[in-house]
């Protein structure tokens, strides 16, 4: 859709989501399917294949959830979806979905909403527009709620919160800090009776052996993955700040499934024929406002600017134990970048910079967020002992209103001018 047809769009949505929430439910996915149709049939020549396949899968795995409210769960980034699918349920990201909303330029009107009905106004914006959507009506109510302790204290109270309000069940996994077998063994008990909560609300009986097979294909997902990082680090591939948020889906959301196997597939044979070039690389920490126009300006298939990773989308990049599925997810979470002191953090960001050698990095200290504003000068200072040049930005990765455009592109400009003269080049 063009910019004026999206916010002629939002304007209807808007109207009519408190007097007809079924209705403007309806809308959200007519233009899913409009989007996802679009992408799939007249994709932009400057996608490259891979990510025009990631585009439409994660156009898919949204309107899977929205067809089908009744098998949706939503859940943090951090959750263990490989267990949901195994019961035929569908994750649906509290961050990602908002981050959908947002796109429709329509987040501004739930985050009223749930600042209306009782919500402070200084939490999370991802977690204030999914808790809008629910109390308005406009998302029917799903199965459940499934989230973690990493990371985020708003995952919790936001999940307890619907589960009081809307009746939401809300189950929650408390993981701990360190990698020890008794921690492993307190969070695989945990597993086990989030199976057996599954069997007794789904009715069907949990198979070890399909989590295996997630598990396996999540490995080979990680085998190609690397395969392209590796080449990355020398290639312009292009992308955009949209298409690195979408592949969360790919490692957050539906890993092992078997398109997401395909994808990464096609991304490490889709990158040998792109160009090696001289380019500024950037590794981004924390969330992308990929809304935000001058950022967009720089890093959407821009071949002087490229972001090769991001924390997110690499918070976890250990093979699993498939003969030991359980204590594997129980691993993959106390070892998440996200888990533990902020001192795992940097030392696993630091061993991405040395993996994929970018000329800087960007942090979003996303608004709402006490995790990202809390730790980044900590960052900071461990980037400068490795001489490695970061900017701090501020604003807010979902709200539009809440991050200023001409503070963003005066600092960026003035950093990336910086790395120039550092690398001895114009552009």
């Amino acid at each position: 859709m063009t910019l004026s047809i999206i916010a002629k769009y939002a304007k209807l949505i808007k109207k009519i989501a408190v007097a007809h929430p079924a209705a403007a439910f309806q809308l959200l996915r007519l233009g899913l399917l409009y989007e996802r149709t679009r992408v799939k049939r007249l994709p932009p020549e400057k996608i490259p294949d891979a990510y025009k396949y990631l585009n439409v899968m994660a156009l898919d795995s949204v309107r899977g959830a929205m067809r089908h409210p009744e098998k949706a769960v939503c859940v943090n980034l951090f959750a263990p979806v490989e267990i949901l699918q195994c019961f035929g349920l569908t994750p649906l990201s509290v961050e990602c979905f908002s981050a959908f909303m947002s796109a429709f330029l329509i987040e501004d009107y739930f985050i009223g909403y749930a600042e209306k009905t009782g919500m402070s106004d200084t939490l999370c914006s991802y977690h204030k527009n999914f808790a809008g959507i629910l109390e308005s009506g406009v998302f029917p109510k799903p199965k459940m709620a499934l989230t973690t302790t990493i990371a985020c204290d708003c995952n919790v109270n936001t999940f307890r919160y619907l589960e009081k309000k809307l009746g939401v069940p809300s189950y929650v996994i408390d993981v701990p800090y360190e990698d020890t077998p008794e921690n492993r063994g307190y969070l695989v008990e945990q597993l086990k009776e989030l199976i057996a909560y599954l069997e007794k609300e789904t009715g069907k009986t949990f198979r070890e052996e399909d989590l295996k097979g997630y598990l396996e294909r999540e490995n080979q997902s990680l085998a190609y993955q690397k395969e392209y990082m590796e080449l990355q680090a020398r290639k312009y591939y292009p992308s955009s700040m949209t298409l690195q948020l979408f592949k969360l889906f790919a490692s957050h959301l539906l890993p092992g499934a078997p398109e997401v196997l395909e994808y990464y597939r096609l991304l490490a044979e889709d990158i040998k024929k792109y160009p090696d070039r001289d380019m500024t690389k950037i590794f981004w920490v924390h969330v992308l406002p990929f809304y935000q126009k001058s950022l967009k300006k720089w890093f959407d298939f821009n071949p002087d600017y490229q972001i090769v990773g991001m924390d997110f989308d690499l918070d976890f990049s250990d093979f699993l134990d498939v003969e030991n599925p359980l204590d594997a997810l129980a691993g993959k979470m106390i070892r998440s970048i996200y888990n533990g002191p902020f001192e795992n953090k940097i030392e696993r960001i630091k061993e991405a910079l040395d993996w994929l050698d970018p000329d800087a990095v960007i942090h979003f200290c996303h608004w709402g967020c006490k995790q990202s504003a809390g730790g980044v000068m900590e960052l900071k200072k461990a980037l400068q002992e490795m001489d490695m040049p970061m900017l701090i930005l501020d604003g807010d990765g979902l709200d539009k209103r809440m991050t200023p455009d001409g503070q963003i592109k005066t600092r960026t400009e003035a950093f990336l001018e910086l790395l120039q003269s550092r690398r001895g080049g114009d552009r």
